[in-house]
């Protein structure tokens, strides 16, 4: 980032921060001397033994190392955050909240933006890490979901949507390499395919995938809805979906609650295919036991969809301080090495390898990424996400057409 821009959004940080009587970013000496002692309340997913345990490890780092007490606050929909947020706004509760620290992207992230419910813009570029982020060739780290960052939130991971499948049960050969290619496998197999109800991320981020391969311009999609367009742009995935589910598992009459729910399907070998939005997601789980070792992933030729996954502290947070330090401490050399290994999580960094210095290059290097894993060459081109509207939109015909069968 050029040096007159990085000091630009320094000086816009510094004045925001003042004019509200907040913590200043860019004086982080200031910032940690006043999180000493905070409690950080993170609200975070907390469906997946493995990231809560990761992030477990991290409130021990904090408490260690700044006196700092994080708090993961366990949701099983991110929106639940927002709105709490929105309550208190309402309720011009414009301090004092009860949310610090939220882990966020796409449509929440959108949303809250929306609403001006984050901090001052600027701050994530303030972050002492900063430095180490690969906002240069990761353009998903600067535009979630086409929606301008702006520094409202901090990177803290990578996705890209892979599938997986039993080598000992699925043939390599016989794999598919599109939506429509699926399709037909689920008709040759029925049963053995499903998705986590919508709007469940995973099962909301599969609707996207087909929707984006079956839409005839998907240029579309990266503008806000048309509702008069609506039925006419995503016919094409409701027709996919009709033709699906009487071939999927429980003839589509009930998905799988989430990912792990679905995990654990192909584990005990009701499913033959499933998928994450973590290239490194199989490995993992390999390694703690979850899956068997003869599980392998792929992915499509003409590409699956990538984002970035964030941290954001809302307007009205509590323990300003104390988030952001969390914030810096997760994008930092150590953290995201951790959090890249299968065995702890596997999700991958938002660093540049080229921003650090040998040792922590090192501990990259170290990684053994599982024998799951996709070679970074392997994983096909990263489709964009839609706007965000056409999700939330998805979402609410998905449950007119299919909830009163289920």
């Amino acid at each position: 980032m050029p040096t007159r821009i990085f000091a630009a959004i320094l000086f816009v940080v510094a004045a925001v921060s003042a004019r509200a009587g907040e913590v200043d970013p860019a004086d982080w000496h200031k910032v940690v001397e006043k999180a000493r002692g905070q409690t950080v309340y993170f609200n975070a997913w907390g469906g997946s033994e493995n990231i809560n345990a990761y992030i477990e490890w991290a409130a021990g780092e904090l408490e260690r190392r700044h006196g700092v007490r994080l708090v993961h606050v366990k949701l099983d929909d991110t929106a639940k955050a927002v709105a709490t947020v929105v309550a208190e706004k309402a309720a011009g509760r414009d301090t004092g909240g009860a949310v610090d620290l939220v882990w966020i992207n796409g449509e929440n992230f959108a949303a809250m933006k929306r609403r001006g419910l984050l901090f001052a813009p600027g701050w994530a570029q303030a972050l002492p890490n900063w430095r180490h982020v690969d906002h240069e060739n990761k353009p998903t780290i600067l535009t979630d979901f086409t929606i301008p960052v702006d520094g409202l939130a901090s990177p803290w991971g990578m996705a890209k949507l892979v599938f997986f499948y039993d080598s000992a049960r699925v043939e390599k050969n016989a794999l598919p390499d599109s939506a429509e290619a699926l399709l037909r496998w689920a008709e040759a197999h029925p049963g053995r395919f499903s998705y986590p109800r919508p709007p469940d991320f995973i099962g909301s981020s599969f609707l996207k995938q087909v929707l984006t391969e079956k839409v005839e311009d998907a240029s579309v999609l990266l503008k806000p809805v048309v509702e008069e367009d609506f039925q006419a742009v995503t016919a094409p995935l409701f027709a996919y979906l009709d033709a699906l589910h009487p071939v999927a598992w429980r003839s589509g009459r009930i998905f799988p609650r989430n990912y792990p729910a679905m995990k654990q399907l192909l584990a005990d070998g009701e499913l033959d295919i499933i998928f994450a939005f973590n290239p490194a997601e199989a490995s993992s789980a390999i390694a703690n036991g979850e899956l068997p070792d003869t599980v392998r992933s792929f992915t499509f030729p003409a590409g699956t969809l990538a984002n970035t996954h964030f941290v954001a502290i809302p307007y009205n947070a509590s323990a300003k301080a104390g988030a952001l330090v969390t914030a810096n401490f997760l994008l930092s050399p150590e953290a995201q090495a951790r959090k890249q290994d299968p065995a702890v999580w596997g999700d991958p960094t938002v660093l540049a390898m080229d921003k650090l210095g040998p040792q922590d290059r090192a501990r990259f290097a170290a990684l053994e990424l599982g024998p799951a894993t996709l070679a970074p060459e392997e994983l096909g081109p990263a489709l964009p996400e839609p706007h965000p509207s056409w999700m939330e939109r998805i979402e609410e015909e998905w449950k007119r057409r299919y909830t009163a069968e289920n």
